[in-house]
Formats: structure tokens, sequence, C-alpha cells
């Protein structure tokens, strides 16, 4: 049983933690609702490749991934979202879509979304779609040890850049306010 397992894990660190059992949640969305947690305080698990390697990146559930951006920062040629088909093994004692984080647990790097190293506490599926595991973010980050990164993400309620806007054309840009500006990701 995965969530027994991640609960030794935790027991022999020595932190303390919360498992939460709550109706059927999906996504890490639903996970907040049934917990009753701001979205941003539920992580979103994703694994993803990364030049022909499986990883974890780690997100508040409202979140989504910005694919070019996250490429950029990682500094890496390919990524992408991986296939549940080719990771569903690597995690054979978990529900497909209820990895917890803990991506040194199943030999893969994690990298995680800055905002969720400021919250006080997390919550997370714990292998299962009807538990969740709670718990302060400092020991999360103290036994994954994840690559912290500040980008490849957008955020809710993000300003769209002007020009993706409805019903306006992309304008033109000099090349040092393309390299002074947002649309590289920098």
């Amino acid at each position: 049983m995965p969530v027994q397992q991640l609960k030794e894990f935790l027991d022999q660190a020595g932190v303390e933690y919360m498992c939460l059992p709550h109706p059927p949640a999906y996504t890490a969305q639903q996970l907040a609702h049934h917990v009753k947690i701001a979205g941003d305080r539920v992580v979103k698990t994703v694994i993803i490749e990364l030049d022909g390697k499986m990883a974890m990146l780690v997100m508040p559930a409202t979140w989504r991934v910005k694919w070019q951006r996250l490429s950029n920062i990682l500094d890496t040629d390919f990524v992408d979202l991986a296939d549940e088909q080719a990771f569903q093994d690597r995690f054979p004692d978990c529900e497909v879509g209820a990895m917890p984080p803990f991506g040194n647990l199943f030999d893969m790097s994690v990298y995680c979304a800055e905002a969720l190293t400021e919250q006080p506490e997390l919550a997370f599926a714990a292998g299962t779609h009807t538990e969740s595991i709670h718990m302060k973010t400092a020991d999360f980050l103290a036994l994954v040890h994840p690559v912290v990164i500040n980008q490849g993400f957008t955020k809710p309620g993000a300003p769209k850049p002007a020009w993706l806007k409805k019903g306006q054309k992309p304008r033109k840009m000099a090349l040092d306010e393309i390299m002074t500006s947002d649309v590289l990701g920098y």
C-alpha cells in the first residue's frame, strides 16, 4: 500500500505529518477542494521527460507548465509531458496520477516551483486518489532536496501578453526590446 510506505518513510525521518482520507480526487485542484485548502498549498506532481530521462516537476495545484520557459530555465533541448504508460512502472504501488512528490524515492530528479517553498505547509496525494499527506514545507524540502526554479510556470490570473488578447495581432518588436522583454522567458 503506497500510503503505508510513505508513512514509514516520513516516520523514519522523524517529521510530523497528517494523513487525511477524502473523496476521490483525480486532480490536485480536486484535492484542494476536498480538503478545503488553497490551491497554492496543494502540490501538483507532473512527470516530465527531460532529454530522454524521467523527472518530477512539482508546482501549486492551480498553476500550469509553460513548456518553452521550462525548457529555457532547465537549459535543455527537450522537455515534454511524460506518457503515463511510460512511467507507471516507476511507481508500482501508486495509483496513476496520485504519485507523491518524492521523486527521490523513485530515482528521479525533482524540480520544484519556488512558490511552493514560500508556503508554510503542503498537501499532496499519498499514492492514492483517496488519501493525502499534509506536512510542513520545510520538512518536505529537507527530505526531497528539489531543484527550486522560479520560471516555467504560469499562475492563475496572470495577465496574457497584449498580443495574445482576443482580436489583437502580434506587434513587431525591435531586437533590443525582445531581449529585455518577457518574450524569451528571461
